[in-house]
């Protein structure tokens, strides 16, 4: 099972969703920049996959994975926890090549995420919101024991899959966007999928590139997808040792940048990309000169129920002031 590499896809005759993920737009942010512009910072806008996050490459992987393997086709469901966003790939592609989808998730998952999740036809089992992501790991292990001949259970945490797609598609795009130049990457940690499979390409293919990965700064946090590492149930594919860099961000500072942008940038994104910025930033204070590339995992637009968009702005919004 490969993915596309940049490059490689034949864009102009994708024959079904799937060719659609992948080569998405590296986008500079000059405005977040200092003056003298030698630090450069850019995000990689994985809004731009057909689902609308990042997620469409391992929930693509991971369907093609199992069909490959003969864990997936006709008379099985596909089952999996998840906080939003691979769920939404998970349903798409589950749609366009006719799987049932059943998605464990928190309750408190923004109606917009839910709304999307049942447009596609997914089933969705709500699980207690005071046990975030992990209670939603917990209830599709128990869904999963029930009835193992009826799911596919990719276990996103836990696949190869996941992270192999990135080191497949993400790393190799982000190397060939940059020329080479690209000296930091920047990636959230959820399933960890995207820093691990890109991080690893990095460490191989460019080794003078430093990896920094992101976290929220306490257990109770506002940062939906992201994991703090320490309090949550530690994904089997998470490797702790591949970062140069582990770097914590709070909330309130995550939601102040995700408005940023969209006021400064004109980029509605999610709050995980406001987080990747956070750390983006902190890195670029520390370099002379340099080449930041942060994931910007999704859209703005799953979130606008949240109440920090109503709050009235902070600081300078003035370009090139951080």
């Amino acid at each position: 099972m490969t993915l596309p590499v940049a490059g490689a896809a034949d864009v102009s005759r994708p024959r079904s969703v799937l060719d659609l993920v992948g080569n998405t737009p590296l986008l500079r942010l000059r405005r977040f920049e200092r003056a003298d512009g030698r630090v450069q910072l850019y995000a990689k806008a994985e809004w731009k996959n057909p689902g609308g996050s990042v997620k469409d490459r391992a929930a693509a992987a991971m369907i093609l994975d199992g069909e490959q393997k003969g864990l997936l086709g006709a008379g099985r469901t596909v089952l999996d926890a998840t906080s939003g966003n691979t769920g939404i790939a998970y349903a798409m592609i589950g749609a366009a090549r006719g799987y049932p989808v059943k998605l464990c998730m928190p309750e408190n998952v923004t109606p917009e995420r839910k709304r999307i999740l049942r447009a596609y036809g997914a089933e969705l089992v709500l699980t207690d919101p005071m046990e975030g992501s992990d209670g939603a790991i917990r209830r599709v292990r128990e869904v999963y024991q029930a009835d193992p001949e009826r799911y596919y259970y990719p276990d996103q945490y836990s696949n190869p899959a996941n992270w192999k797609a990135h080191y497949q598609s993400t790393g190799p795009e982000i190397l060939a966007q940059t020329d080479g130049g690209v000296t930091h990457f920047i990636a959230g940690l959820g399933t960890s999928g995207t820093f691990v499979g890109t991080g690893r390409f990095l460490r191989e293919r460019a080794p003078h590139v430093q990896l920094v990965s992101v976290q929220p700064d306490t257990a109770l946090h506002g940062l939906e997808g992201m994991k703090h590492m320490e309090t949550a149930i530690v994904p089997g594919i998470y490797d702790a040792t591949l970062a140069d860099v582990d770097m914590r961000v709070g909330t309130e500072e995550s939601y102040l940048l995700t408005k940023r942008l969209a006021l400064e940038e004109g980029l509605l994104v999610g709050i995980s990309s406001g987080a990747a910025l956070a750390a983006g930033l902190r890195v670029a204070d520390s370099l002379e000169s340099g080449a930041i590339v942060m994931v910007f995992a999704d859209g703005g637009e799953k979130y606008l129920s949240e109440r920090f968009w109503e709050e009235p702005p902070e600081g300078s919004f003035v370009s090139g002031v951080n």
